[in-house]
C-alpha cells in the first residue's frame, strides 16, 4: 500500500519521489539516526535521535524527562526525516552541482508505549537491529531504568522517499566547458572495534563487532 498523501507528495523534482513501502523501508532500514521536527511552546525544534522499525511502525526512545519525548507523548504532530548521502555530484556549471542521496520523510502522531513489557520488547528489537546477538550477552533493563525511559511508536502511514542517483545533469551548452565532471561516491564504513579500557581480561571481541556491516535489515 502506498504511503502518499497530499502532505507527503514530492513537489520539487517529482520524478525522484517514491511512495511504496519497499523503497521507504529500505531507506529507513539502512540507517539508525533520524531528525525529528516538532513545535514546543510555539517554537520549532529539530532533534537528532536514533530510531528503528518494527513492521509498519517507527520507534524512538529516550529519557522520560526529555523535551522531545514529553512533547510528542500526548500525540503532537511530528515530522521525521532520514537521509543517506551517497556522493557529491560535480557538474560543469555551479548551478547544477548536486548530491546523490536517499531520503525519507514521515509525518504523523506518535504514541507512548505504556507497559514495561512493551518497552522491553521494543528495546530488544533495537539492540538486535544494531548488533544481532548482543541482547543475549548484556544485562537487561531493570525497573528503574525502564521507568526513566520512554519509547514512542509512530505508524508508518504517511511517508515519502526521494532519491537522486546518477551523473551530473548539465545544460546542453555546458558539455563543452573544459573542466572535469562526475560523481565522488560516498560510503559509510565501520572501523575495527576498540575494547573498553576496563574490559575484563579474557573476553574476546564478538564476531558481530569484528565483522560489523551496519544495522540489520
Amino acid at each position: 500500500m502506498a504511503l502518499q498523501t497530499d502532505r507527503t507528495t514530492v513537489r520539487r523534482e517529482p520524478h525522484r519521489g517514491a511512495y511504496d513501502r519497499d523503497t521507504i523501508y529500505g531507506i529507513l532500514d539502512a540507517g539508525f539516526v533520524c531528525h525529528m521536527g516538532f513545535v514546543h511552546d510555539g517554537h520549532p525544534f529539530v532533534i537528532p535521535t536514533s530510531y528503528w522499525r518494527i513492521d509498519d511502525d517507527l520507534y524512538v526512545h529516550g529519557s522520560s524527562a526529555s523535551r522531545l519525548l514529553r512533547t510528542l507523548s500526548p500525540g503532537a504532530e511530528v515530522c521525521v526525516t532520514v537521509t543517506h548521502v551517497d556522493g557529491l555530484v560535480l557538474a560543469r556549471s555551479a548551478f547544477n552541482h548536486s548530491v546523490n542521496y536517499r531520503s525519507v520523510v514521515v509525518l504523523g502522531k506518535a504514541s507512548l508505549l505504556a507497559s514495561n513489557e512493551e518497552k522491553t520488547a521494543a528495546l530488544h528489537a533495537f539492540t538486535e537491529r544494531l548488533a544481532p546477538g548482543r541482547w543475549e550477552e548484556i544485562r537487561y533493563p531493570n525497573e528503574r531504568e525502564l521507568k526513566a525511559t520512554s519509547v514512542l511508536k509512530l505508524p508508518l502511514a504517511e511517508a515519502s522517499a526521494k532519491v537522486r542517483v546518477g551523473p551530473p545533469e548539465d545544460d546542453a551548452e555546458d558539455y563543452a566547458v573544459n573542466c572535469w565532471a562526475g560523481v565522488i561516491p560516498f560510503e559509510t564504513l565501520s572501523r575495527p572495534p576498540i575494547p573498553d579500557d576496563r574490559l575484563r581480561e579474557g573476553i574476546p571481541t564478538p564476531n558481530y563487532a569484528t565483522h560489523y556491516t551496519g544495522p540489520r535489515r
